[in-house]
């Protein structure tokens, strides 16, 4: 490796992954860039993922463990991004895997372009693929033939929601995958000081949904590289997939009010974050402690607010809202029948 090319670091909070964990970290190693940083917090795991942490790092200088208390995935995020020393930031989650070309092709995409975020797509797994999965990742993406960039990722990120309404974008000509991005902070590549004083916030769910809006709104283009390279397992065990408490669709809805008036602030319509809201009220009263009167309190200042918002978009833009809301409830209902439900 030459001296010039720059340092990455590679953030991966760890909690309870002793299954998945060795993978996860072996095809951080195992990328064909090499001038990395891997930063290991391990966030007060019960089980022996702070051994097989520290085991890799006798084996390999380039990966720094933190060990602390339990404090939540946003603790760990923010911990590793104090720690962090490289000119960029990646994250991965400890039971996901990087494809062998993951970091090469994200920061090509990014020296190229001028960008200050590059990104990829990625491809979801059960556990009863990871072994085949191992062996995609090893073997390495093709070079991607061409880089999309785009503009005003706070607008795609606002818009481009709906796989639908996307691929018939990409049938009409209008490259509309290119602009799809979710919150997730993995199969990214972020220039460093795009971080400068935003830290996710501490001991909610919807950590990265908050700073979203904030982020998007500092990029001024966006690079997307059309090559699958990561993958994320589908863990019947995710908070994602088994929360339901009344706190986790709390936290979403007050993440959905942060990004709604951050892009109304920059004239941008709140279409993913009227879903989000919307989505996440609605979901608040099947909460099986929806009963316990501070959370109906709650619920009640939610709907207020909620009314509040839409009152601030014309007929047309609720309609537009609307639409989509209901385009994406039905996809989601599809998406969680055949991905989350994954072996």
């Amino acid at each position: 490796m030459s001296n010039t090319e720059p340092l990455i670091s590679v953030i991966v909070p760890v909690y309870n992954s002793e299954e998945y964990l060795p993978y996860c970290i072996k095809s951080i190693l195992n990328q064909s860039f090499k001038n990395l940083e891997i930063i290991l917090i391990d966030d007060g795991s019960k089980d022996i993922s702070p051994q097989i942490c520290d085991s890799f790092a006798e084996k390999d200088s380039r990966i720094k463990v933190i060990h602390q208390e339990n404090g939540g995935i946003a603790k760990a995020q923010n911990a590793g991004l104090d720690a962090a020393q490289g000119e960029y930031i990646a994250f991965a989650d400890n039971d996901d895997i990087l494809n062998k070309n993951n970091i090469e092709y994200l920061l090509s995409a990014l020296q190229n372009t001028g960008a200050d975020m590059s990104k990829a797509r990625w491809q979801q797994f059960g556990i009863s693929h990871l072994d085949d999965i191992v062996r995609q990742a090893s073997r390495g993406a093709t070079s991607p033939n061409t880089i999309n960039v785009f503009n005003e990722p706070l607008r795609a990120y606002q818009t481009v929601f709906s796989k639908i309404l996307r691929l018939v974008g990409e049938h009409t000509g209008h490259n509309t995958e290119a602009r799809y991005f979710n919150e997730a902070n993995w199969c990214r590549l972020y220039k460093r000081e795009l971080w400068n004083d935003i830290r996710f916030p501490e001991g909610m769910y919807a950590q990265d949904v908050m700073v979203a809006g904030k982020l998007y709104a500092r990029m001024n283009k966006v690079a997307d590289v059309d090559r699958i390279l990561y993958y994320w397992l589908q863990s019947p065990n995710s908070v994602t997939h088994k929360e339901r408490s009344f706190s986790f669709y709390h936290d979403n809805v007050v993440a959905g009010i942060v990004n709604f008036e951050y892009a109304l602030k920059h004239g941008i319509l709140p279409a993913r974050s009227y879903y989000t809201l919307v989505g996440s009220i609605n979901e608040e009263a099947t909460a099986p402690d929806i009963t316990e009167p501070v959370n109906q309190l709650q619920y009640e200042a939610d709907l207020q607010k909620k009314n509040s918002l839409l009152a601030r978009l014309t007929r047309h833009q609720r309609m537009q809202c609307a639409v989509l809301h209901k385009i994406r409830l039905f996809e989601k209902g599809i998406y969680d029948r055949k991905i989350k439900n994954m072996a």
